[in-house]
């Protein structure tokens, strides 16, 4: 085995980086952080048909956002590159041929056709669909006949007969796989282009790869993988099979479950803090009860050995819960950043903000943003700071402006804040209203109800008083004198 700890995460840039994957990266970043180690990002780019030219771009900018930097990779080299596997073809081919001359491979000539007729037979005897290896068979006349006719080969590994493949997993412990069930599977199409079990052998070979964090559904492959090791004479790495991540309802995770993709999270207005800290609970567990946990702190504490055997449940929820608690607790300077497009995105604010408006938005966000779970709620809650032409919400109109008396109780309120001297603050504003509410001889929700649905549209918010000092003295008033017109116009009244 190598010295230092090196891993790698290898997705295929076939579309967005999913939850799933997300996971493996961190879990393998983790893993490197904390042994001191190298996170090598590598591209299996070589499924060219469903390859799509925006998502290395797309991926590499999740894993940023994430916070996921990579030590060698795309983009930044490193001594083991290239880090596409479509620029690595002349090593696969190098290494197939080691096999080939070995006796450890051989040509396979068979058709499509023909491969699928015998996995039927199969089907039909009620035997497991598996390649018979008549092409092992051929004499070298036979072989080079059909080369001679043109006919594409393509190249398969020799398997053993019997015996059992051993893998020993950091999270699920030994593993066994019989030989016997594990057919002359293909190492090399006829194009020249590697197939997976392949390629990431020889790419993690080549790179030195330690250790191999995946996801469980790749347990299936690992018997294959050791065996292409072995025939190749390098020594496999430390293979760990994290657990699958299920929906709630414990079905495969799926687009009704909802967001599934990172860039979905980002879009919605997750903070990479919050996914950081869920996705790292996803399978793992600090061995208490705490579930919010800075960045420092997991990766102080990860290991492998504290990843469960058992599926992790998908629970956006708890994800939303996370990342209300990140909303609330850092820096203004950071969510005044992170909030900024969204606020631009909803029509708020322009793209050029002076530095009066900025100090306006900042007052904004620090008075909306302990309600909000993410930053898209966080624009909406604004919205009203911002707009005045907003409508009341409907429930609220029949709760609160369908009340006896309401048009008059909102001037009362007007002619209060009126005469307020400056500052006009939370303190004199509320000051003026507890007197008000005193002469008028009313419950204090008789008039601040009415009050936060003309002032917002909405029955719930900040601190009311808060909302009067930010909205400032002539849009409290005129927003007063709006409503109380409005219900006159539009509430029926008797």
């Amino acid at each position: 085995m190598y010295s230092g700890v090196r891993v790698r995460f290898a997705p295929s840039p076939t579309g967005s980086l999913h939850i799933g994957g997300a996971r493996t990266a961190l879990f393998n970043y983790l893993f490197a952080r904390a042994s001191g180690g190298s996170f090598i990002l590598r591209l299996e780019d070589t499924d060219f048909e469903r390859r799509l030219a925006h998502a290395e771009e797309g991926i590499n900018q999740s894993l940023t956002w994430l916070g996921l930097d990579w030590d060698e990779g795309p983009g930044i080299g490193g001594p083991y590159g290239p880090y596409r596997q479509s620029e690595r073809l002349d090593l696969y081919r190098q290494e197939a041929e080691r096999l080939l001359s070995a006796g450890l491979a051989y040509h396979c000539f068979c058709t499509p056709e023909e491969l699928a007729a015998e996995r039927e037979e199969a089907r039909q005897s009620g035997r497991a669909p598996r390649y018979s290896g008549r092409c092992c068979a051929l004499t070298a006349g036979e072989r080079s006949a059909k080369v001679a006719a043109g006919v594409k080969a393509t190249l398969r590994l020799k398997m053993p007969g019997d015996g059992k493949t051993v893998v020993d997993d950091a999270i699920r412990g030994e593993v066994v796989f019989e030989n016997a069930t594990l057919d002359d599977f293909i190492v090399m199409k006829s194009n020249g282009v590697p197939t997976y079990n392949f390629a990431c052998v020889v790419d993690d070979a080549a790179m030195r790869i330690t250790h191999v964090i995946r996801a469980e559904e790749h347990l299936s492959n690992t018997p294959k993988q050791v065996l292409v090791y072995r025939a190749l004479g390098y020594e496999p790495p430390v293979f760990a099979h994290v657990p699958m991540i299920l929906a709630p309802d414990r079905a495969k995770l799926s687009k009704r479950h909802g967001a599934t993709g990172v860039e979905e999270f980002r879009a919605q207005g997750y903070l990479p803090e919050a996914l950081f800290n869920y996705l790292a609970l996803l399978g793992w567990s600090p061995g208490d009860e705490r579930e919010l946990l800075s960045r420092e702190e997991i990766v102080g504490e990860f290991s492998l050995a504290a990843v469960s055997r058992h599926a992790a449940i998908y629970d956006v929820q708890k994800l939303t819960w996370l990342n209300s608690q990140y909303l609330s607790s850092v820096t203004a300077a950071r969510v005044y950043e992170l909030a900024l497009p969204f606020f631009r995105a909803a029509g708020l604010i322009s793209e050029t903000i002076n530095p009066q408006d900025s100090e306006y938005i900042r007052e904004v966000i620090e008075t909306v943003r302990s309600r909000a779970r993410t930053l898209g709620e966080l624009a909406d809650m604004s919205s009203y700071f911002f707009r005045d032409d907003f409508n009341y919400d409907p429930k609220g109109v029949r709760k609160v402006f369908h009340a006896s008396g309401v048009p008059a109780l909102l001037r009362e309120g007007k002619e209060a804040l009126a005469r307020v001297e400056e500052p006009f603050d939370p303190a004199n504003t509320e000051a003026a209203y507890r007197r008000l509410i005193e002469k008028l001889g009313v419950s204090g929700g008789a008039l601040i109800h009415p009050t936060r649905l003309a002032l917002t549209g909405r029955t719930v918010g900040p601190g009311l008083f808060d909302v009067i000092a930010l909205l400032g003295k002539r849009r409290t008033l005129e927003r007063l004198e709006r409503a109380a017109a409005w219900i006159i116009d539009h509430v029926p009244r008797g």
